[in-house]
């Protein structure tokens, strides 16, 4: 009897050891993460656009060095940590991340990896990639109305072949795509049980019709699939906190649920709003909670 009432004891006090850390006090202790900055620099003679850029910005509106004002970003919004973006104009040429990586603590900075699919070579860099800089923990495919150069169906085998890669490399599948995709990206989610997945920017919601989206919502029913909150001013003005998209936000919530949702971009504040009526723990999670698990951060 005395060791039954010790393991009850014990696991009352569990219980409200796990209450503690997912209440108020936990939710107060939970960083801010933002996964959402593409480093770029004006110095195209050190960090060169790649030849195949499907686009390439204005250099004269860039930093030399991006990482002084982007850290200036994060103290003022209270941004804990932040994942650099590997960004389009670079293609596969990952020397702009790496210096930033190289320059910064692995306990604030991770960063993303961008291959073209259609490269039969794509796997290899990747792996050597991920070998040469553990912080690399994500790669990210892109397919919408507009951008379909880079692959043709997520049914590809090229597709699939940089896909388990990068699963066999224990990365997150970064998917910015748009609705139209979305059963695509779904078939190619089951093909690799277990591997983890994160949609950008809402699933892109404009550049698809009412149907097509409804396949974005029915992602949320996969295991381990998460929805990024993010480019909310891609399809609102009402900055900067986007009330008038309340409504779609807050289903987008309801969909994947606060444990599965995950904030970038902008303010941290803007989930305060578009979360109200949430418990501090749920608002947390999406602020940052989610993604340092997903990171192992």
């Amino acid at each position: 009897m005395e060791g039954a009432n010790r393991r009850q004891t014990m696991g009352l006090m569990g219980a409200v050891m796990l209450a503690g850390a997912a209440g108020p006090a936990g939710a107060a202790t939970t960083p801010v993460i933002e996964w959402n900055m593409h480093m770029f620099s004006s110095n195209t003679a050190k960090f060169p656009f790649h030849p195949n850029a499907v686009y390439k910005p204005d250099t004269e509106k860039l930093p030399l060095d991006p990482l002084p004002s982007y850290e200036a970003h994060l103290k003022e919004f209270g941004i804990d940590k932040a994942m650099f973006v590997q960004p389009e104009p670079y293609g596969d040429d990952h020397a702009l991340v790496l210096d930033c990586l190289n320059r910064t603590s692995p306990s604030k900075f991770k960063a993303t990896s961008l291959f073209y699919p259609k490269n039969p070579e794509s796997p290899k860099k990747l792996a050597a990639l991920v070998k040469s800089q553990p912080r690399i923990v994500s790669t990210r495919f892109h397919a919408h109305r507009g951008k379909e150069m880079y692959l043709d169906s997520f049914a590809a085998d090229y597709v699939r072949a940089l896909w388990k890669q990068a699963v066999d490399s224990g990365l997150i599948i970064e998917l910015h795509i748009g609705p139209n995709y979305a059963l695509q990206a779904a078939d190619a989610i089951r093909a690799f049980p277990g591997c983890k997945v994160l949609i950008d920017h809402m699933g892109e919601p404009k550049l698809g019709n009412p149907y097509e989206y409804a396949n974005m919502l029915d992602l949320a029913k996969l295991p381990n699939v998460y929805m990024k909150l993010s480019g909310i001013d891609y399809i609102a003005t009402d900055g900067p906190d986007y009330e008038s998209v309340r409504p779609f936000t807050r289903r987008l919530i309801r969909e994947y649920g606060a444990d599965r949702v995950v904030w970038s971009g902008g303010s941290p504040k803007i989930i305060d709003v578009h979360m109200k009526g949430y418990s501090a723990a749920d608002i947390a999670r999406v602020k940052g909670g989610n993604l340092r698990r997903l990171l192992n951060w």
